[in-house]
């Protein structure tokens, strides 16, 4: 995970083949309907100049002082499984741009192309696939997924923008595609790697129209506060895994 490798994913990302579908919303929709009127005010821009410079340093930080650990899970994944270390994902950001994000793999290396085979155990009421006992996981990658370790490559994704600390989920093109119009609005600001749904059961809220529903009054309460308080809750959600999986 260096700049080159991010330099690549963004121009990967530029080149990604969205569903027509996905295009022709990104095209009609006005992203700024979404927000609240506040976000028209010079208080509201303030806080995001401060929300950009607090993910930038916050991230850089901890990807320097997760050296050791990004090493130590790096050589576990390459000896556990086939396959390489990180995984590359194409997921949509702000009004719906296309970025490539990283995770540690988790999965068996064609855990991608074994999708089909578990659509019908999905576990969630919506687009988002989950499933508690995926046996596409491998026995390290339980472990990632448990203490959220597996998501802490994209803090490179936060350092470049492409991410923020607080945010809703970045949805994949595929998931966007099934959205319902109102649900459009959680990409009406820049995702996150934690939001009110990750500390408020994460995978333990099995309908996902609830799950946007709490992205949505994020959007509609957003401060800075709110941020730090949604930090400040994730802490003991990822060391209990509650919800987990």
């Amino acid at each position: 995970m260096n700049v080159a490798a991010g330099a690549l994913g963004v121009r990967a990302a530029e080149r990604y083949d969205l569903p027509e579908s996905v295009q022709q919303i990104r095209a009609q929709v006005d992203w700024s309907s979404y927000l609240p009127a506040r976000a028209s005010g010079a208080g509201w821009q303030v806080q995001l100049a401060v929300k950009r410079v607090l993910d930038v340093v916050l991230s850089l930080v901890a990807l320097v002082l997760l050296v050791p650990l990004f090493a130590v899970v790096a050589v576990a994944i390459r000896l556990s499984s086939r396959g390489p270390v990180l995984y590359r994902l194409c997921v949509l950001g702000r009004h719906a741009r296309p970025f490539i994000t990283y995770k540690f793999r988790t999965m068996v290396a064609d855990a991608d192309a074994q999708k089909l085979r578990y659509l019908d155990r999905n576990e969630m009421d919506g687009p988002v696939f989950k499933m508690r006992q995926d046996p596409r996981v491998t026995p390290l990658g339980r472990v990632l997924r448990r203490y959220s370790i597996d998501e802490l490559p994209q803090l490179w994704s936060v350092l470049k923008g492409d991410l923020s600390l607080v945010g809703p989920r970045a949805p994949m093109p595929e998931e966007f595609a099934r959205f319902e119009p109102w649900q459009w609005a959680k990409l009406a600001v820049t995702p996150g790697l934690t939001c009110l749904w990750q500390v408020s059961g994460r995978s333990e809220i099995r309908d996902f129209a609830t799950w946007v529903r709490l992205d949505l009054e994020y959007i509609r309460r957003w401060n800075l506060l709110l941020d730090l308080q949604v930090l400040v809750r994730t802490v003991p959600v990822v060391i209990t895994a509650r919800g987990a999986y």
